[in-house]
This record gives C-alpha cells, structure tokens and sequence, in this order.
C-alpha cells in the first residue's frame, strides 16, 4: 500500500510513532479507569491531540479499532473514478476536491455493490494530512445513523483520499441557498435540524466526548429520504474529561458559526458546538446564511440581526422564510425559535445541552409541529421545562445542568444509553407544557 508519509515529513515519525504509542496506551488505561488521566485544561500537547497525530502507520497497529474501514489502493479508486475525471466531480472545498464513484466485486472480490464519494486531499502542506488523519480516527470509530459512513481511505506515497457512503441529495447548503432548487418544507427543515441535532448529540454524549468544531450547513449532508449526516471531521478534537471544563486549541471553523467565547479564547466545549447548532437552526427558519454580504449592513449578520427578535413574540415571525408561509403552526415556529434564541446565548453555560435540543425539536417533526397547549396558559408563548424550572420563552433560562462525561472513544463507543436514537436522559429537556 505504500509508505503512508511524504519525505519531507520523515523527520517527524519518529516524534509522532512515540507521541501516539503513548496516546494510545492513555486510551488503554482510560477506558478501564475513566479517572486515570491528570485532570486540567489540556492544551495543543495534551491527550486532546488524538485526533491529530502525524503518522497513520501507528494506527494500523491498532486495527481493532477500523474493523469496518477498507484500506483501498490508488489504483482502485482511479478505477472508480475513472481517473478523477472532471465529470465524477460532486463538489470541491477548502479540504479538497470529492468524486462520485461506484464499488463492487469488479474492484475487489467481495465488495458490496455501492455508490461512494472519494475525497481526494489537497497535498499542500502537513494541515491536509492532519485533517485527513482526524476524519479516519474518529468516523473509523465511531457509527451513527446521522454521521456519514466512511467506508474506507487510501494512504500512498503523498496521497491521501478518504471513501464516504454516498449522500444522493449532496448539502443542506445547496437546497437552503442555490436558488434554482426548490424551498425545502417546514416539515423537511424540522426533520434535518432533528437528525443533525442528534448527530451532535451522539458525538457530545460518546464516551470520550468529541467536539465537531464545524458544524454548520455545507457540512450536514442529506440522503435521498432528506435524512442529515454530519460529514467532513478533518477539524474535530477529543472533547474535555473529567474535571476539564475545555479544551485550549486554536481557533478554526467558519466565521459565521463559530461560537463568539471560543473565538475570543480558544476554549472548546459542547456548547461550542450548540451554538453553531442554533446559527444553522436560524438558517432553517429564516432561509438566510448566516452570513450574507449582499444584503444591508445591519443584515449581513445573521445572529446579529434575528437573534434580538427570537425573544419577540410579535417580531420572531417576521423572520420566518416567506417561501414557509401556511406551513406551520404559529407555536411549533414560537417553540423553534425559542429553541434557536438559547442556543444562540452568548453566555455557554446558559446553552442547552444537545440531547435537550433533540426533545425540544422531536415535538416538531410532522406537517406543522402541533403540540398541546398548556391549560395554565392562556397566551400563544410557549412556557419550556428546562431543569425542571419552567419559564417563558423569551425570558433567559437558568440551565443548571452539569452533564459529565468520561471513559474513551473507542471500538464499543457510544451513548450511555439504550434509546437508539440518542437522547439520553440525566437533565430534563426543555419541552413545551
């Protein structure tokens, strides 16, 4: 299969074999004792750097962990893409360029007839390599119904390419923005923000925590029944333990999305993660990105400009996409906008957890999101139990909940839960009486 490193990157294996060698035994010990690791805010030269080593030979060492990845050769995936050719290409990034492609038993004996996508890495610098490297370690671990599939990588001489399961209807990007598509519905918006919310909600409550660090529309992939999968984990970090309250990295994602508290200091946590999850769930509800320089000044910000009318029950449905109109109840829209004004709170604490946020929005999912109204309240405000406190919506809640995790990422990962669909339990979801 060839070397997987360039030359110039030789200097460092020695460094990295030991680096990993040592990261590895910590995922050994940690996963029989959750509270073996030194506890304190880790930095770049911490644990936190499993998902970002430099030399791949080590985790073969650790097959177990890949049972379900396929190591191709160049030559197999030239064949399926028949040599990269332009007309194979389904879109081109930041991360590199991806090719439609089919496998079966004609590439190898023994393979499933499949459609696929082919990312092919940009070979500019070690940061492609890095990338390429996170999305192996965590999607060759780790297995849920709203994360894309890795079916399996290349790694030969300097190239580096990764095989997804293929998404038939491509980005939520492209049907929210391109303007020859047509408007997706209300209903097909709350499903999408539904299985993306359970994508981060999986990924959050692992057990090693993982913080996708770039979530936002162009990343959350769709199927032919509209179901959303997060793609693309090139930038995602092994989330805090134990006593940690975050992560110190530097600062990477999309402006726009990235949570103001982590840009101003580094510090990765969840909530990171949950406010993203609300400038997309804006995105849902308004039709707009999240951010727009065609538009006027004190439009061009998408949080800046609707977030002051999430909190207005007069004004919030001002905001919603016109294309929407008739589609939706005047509280499933009250409870979604609501929903998007905390997860948008500028103090992190005060934010959901992302399980809370998959039972705020399982309500809405159907034709128009109706729910029973509470008979101790006459007006249209949603009143939400959150910790078990209620309050109205519009009013700042008080999350008091303290959720902890511990253990690894690993071959056995998964929520500590039994409910398949992620949404466990511990704090109480804020729903709508």
């Amino acid at each position: 299969m060839g070397n997987c490193g360039t030359r110039e990157e030789s200097a460092v294996i020695s460094t990295a074999h030991h680096q990993v060698q040592q990261q590895l035994q910590v995922l050994s010990v940690s996963s029989r004792n959750p509270g073996a690791e030194k506890k304190h805010n880790r930095s770049e030269s911490d644990l936190s750097d499993l998902s970002t080593p430099r030399n791949f030979e080590d985790f073969r060492e650790n097959a177990l962990l890949y049972t379900h990845v396929i190591a191709f050769t160049l030559f197999e995936l030239e064949t399926i893409t028949k040599s990269f050719r332009s007309d194979y290409i389904l879109g081109e990034g930041g991360f590199g360029t991806v090719y439609k492609g089919y496998i079966d038993e004609n590439v190898r004996v023994g393979l499933k007839s499949l459609p696929v996508a082919v990312k092919v890495l940009n070979k500019e610098g070690l940061q492609g390599h890095r990338e390429w490297l996170t999305e192996v370690n965590f999607l060759g671990q780790l297995r849920h119904s709203n994360l894309v599939k890795l079916i399996g990588y290349c790694c030969e001489d300097d190239h580096r390419l990764l095989v997804y399961e293929f998404m038939f209807r491509g980005s939520l990007e492209n049907h929210l923005f391109r303007k020859a598509t047509v408007p997706l519905s209300w209903s097909t918006r709350m499903m999408i923000a539904l299985g993306a919310a359970k994508g981060l909600a999986f990924l959050h409550n692992a057990e090693r925590p993982v913080i996708y660090r770039d979530f936002k529309t162009s990343n959350i992939l769709l199927d032919s029944d509209y179901t959303a999968k997060l793609s693309d984990f090139g930038l995602a970090k092994a989330g805090p333990q134990g006593d940690e309250t975050h992560v110190s990295t530097r600062v990477m994602g999309t402006y726009g999305y990235a949570a103001p508290e982590y840009v101003m200091t580094g510090h990765l946590t969840a909530r990171s993660d949950v406010y993203s999850f609300g400038v997309v769930l804006l995105e849902l509800l308004t039709g707009r990105k999240s951010v727009d320089k065609t538009r006027p000044s004190k439009e061009q910000s998408l949080v800046d400009w609707a977030r002051p009318k999430l909190n207005d029950k007069r004004k919030m449905l001002q905001i919603i996409d016109p294309r929407l109109e008739n589609q939706y109840s005047v509280r499933a829209a009250q409870k979604a906008c609501s929903l998007a004004y905390y997860c948008l709170n500028q103090n992190p604490k005060a934010r959901p957890l992302m399980s809370d946020v998959v039972e705020t929005l399982e309500p809405l999912q159907g034709s128009s999101g109706v729910y029973e109204v509470s008979s101790s309240s006459s007006s249209l405000t949603p009143t939400l139990i959150c910790g078990g406190s209620p309050f109205v919506s519009g009013r700042i809640p008080d999350y008091r909940m303290h959720h902890r995790f511990g253990g690894t990422v690993g071959s056995a990962v998964g929520c500590r839960t039994s409910n398949q669909n992620c949404s466990p339990g511990g704090s109480a979801a804020c729903r709508v009486r």
